[in-house]
């Protein structure tokens, strides 16, 4: 064990993890979409991190709009107005479109605080103070933003507050035995009678919002089939309901478009975002809110209130990031390496049986893990970890979530770097197959 990697487990409480054993790699450089370890070794970063690098490792533009802001006002209480602040508010607001025209922006420090804020807004507006959302989700760790949460993360945080309920959203692959589709809108139609059905036994009458991943990030890359968001902005509608999309990971080109809502013909009334934002080079999120909402504020305190709201070199940083998505044609580039990456997934599904199915939407993926594709029996846990070390030992980097492993990396990657990393998944499973 390096001196770094045994000063990090002595003094660092690690995520997620058991604290014993473990042996964090000691990363020394970041590049582009690669990252080395302290032996010289080189990684694809095929996960962004946490499906935050969307712009790489060391985008000057990025790093030189923060050592100007740090030499200028690197902070100054949210009350105040400065340029940055600003700028930033203004570019988050028309990068949501034209359904958020008289909209305002409320900004965090990442995507928990977001959902925490977002919660607030739908109580206050609404006067109500149920919540719905899906069970395969993840909207943070923080307390409220874990009662949102649906996935098993969110047990550390019960017994919480009251007001918090799920249902079940889109995902045909794992549908229950029992239910066969006939095509996509049929899909569509069960998992809007389902959620429809939760509302009327939560009482409309005290639900404030429902919360979605527009597509479903960590628990699945779950795409919505045509017709349901839309389905689910008709039933918030009916219903007095606000519909809050949660785009801290889906956000920011990662599907194709500046936000992922845009390509579902809906318009939420309120967006969570953050990673892509400042592609992690700083801390920043926030609340994007429709004008109905920003109106409210106009006559009725609004009790949202951070010490780094607004953070001017979180500021900055967005400023530049939106400058670089489109300098760089970010948009073009999802478009024709998502392409790419879906025609090597079809190969690559026709060629290992343990794919059991991947879902993509630009450069956001997963491929989820199967020990027989007839009965659908996922990896268990143990062999899904094996995977990912036999991938990470031969530099490439990514995370799992239960038997589905993350493919989504930087969106600045290029056609040759992608088909290389996409070289070592098929060696790696390759030797995977002959383990079931």
């Amino acid at each position: 064990m390096s001196i770094i990697q045994d000063i990090s487990t002595k003094y660092n409480l690690h995520s997620w993890s058991p604290q014993k054993g473990l042996k964090p790699t000691v990363i020394t450089k970041a590049e582009g979409i690669f990252f080395y370890d302290e032996d010289g070794n080189k990684y694809y970063d095929m996960s962004s991190q946490l499906v935050n690098s969307n712009l790489g490792h060391g985008n000057k533009a990025i790093v030189d709009a923060i050592i100007a802001q740090a030499n200028t006002v690197p902070f100054i209480a949210p009350s105040y107005a400065i340029d940055v602040r600003s700028e930033a508010a203004k570019a988050i607001v028309e990068f949501a479109g034209p359904g958020f025209e008289g909209g305002k922006v409320f900004f965090t420090n990442a995507g928990a605080e977001s959902n925490e804020n977002a919660l607030k807004f739908c109580k206050a507006y609404t006067g109500k103070w149920k919540f719905l959302s899906m069970y395969r989700s993840y909207h943070g760790s923080t307390f409220g933003a874990s009662q949102l949460t649906g996935e098993a993360r969110r047990f550390i945080s019960e017994p919480g507050v009251p007001g918090f309920y799920h249902f079940d959203g889109p995902y045909p692959y794992r549908a229950p035995k029992q239910v066969h589709f006939k095509d996509e809108a049929d899909i569509t139609n069960y998992y809007l009678d389902r959620l429809e059905e939760t509302i009327i036994r939560e009482n409309p009458d005290a639900i404030a919002g429902i919360f979605v991943e527009t597509v479903v990030g960590s628990n699945g890359i779950l795409i919505p089939p045509a017709g349901y968001l839309p389905g689910v902005r008709a039933l918030c509608d009916k219903y007095h309901i606000l519909m809050v999309c949660d785009e801290v990971m889906a956000g920011f080109y990662r599907t194709g478009t500046k936000f992922a809502f845009q390509q579902f013909d809906v318009v939420p009334d309120i967006v969570s975002f953050a990673k892509g934002a400042t592609c992690g080079y700083v801390p920043l999120g926030g609340v994007i809110v429709q004008k109905h909402i920003a109106e409210h504020f106009e006559e009725n305190k609004m009790w949202n209130g951070l010490t780094y709201s607004a953070h001017p070199m979180g500021c900055a940083a967005t400023i530049a990031a939106i400058g670089e998505y489109e300098r760089l044609d970010i948009e073009g580039n999802v478009r024709d390496r998502g392409a790419e990456l879906k025609a090597r997934l079809d190969v690559l599904q026709a060629k290992h049986k343990v794919i059991g199915e991947y879902r993509a939407i630009g450069l956001f993926s997963m491929i989820e893990l199967v020990k027989d594709r007839e009965t659908k029996e996922p990896f268990d846990p143990a062999l899904t970890a094996k995977t990912l070390g036999l991938l990470k030992a031969k530099g490439f980097s990514t995370y799992l979530n239960e038997n589905c492993i993350s493919i989504a990396p930087p969106l600045i990657i290029t056609k040759d770097e992608l088909s290389d990393a996409l070289d070592i998944l098929d060696e790696v499973l390759t030797e995977v197959d002959t383990l079931i």
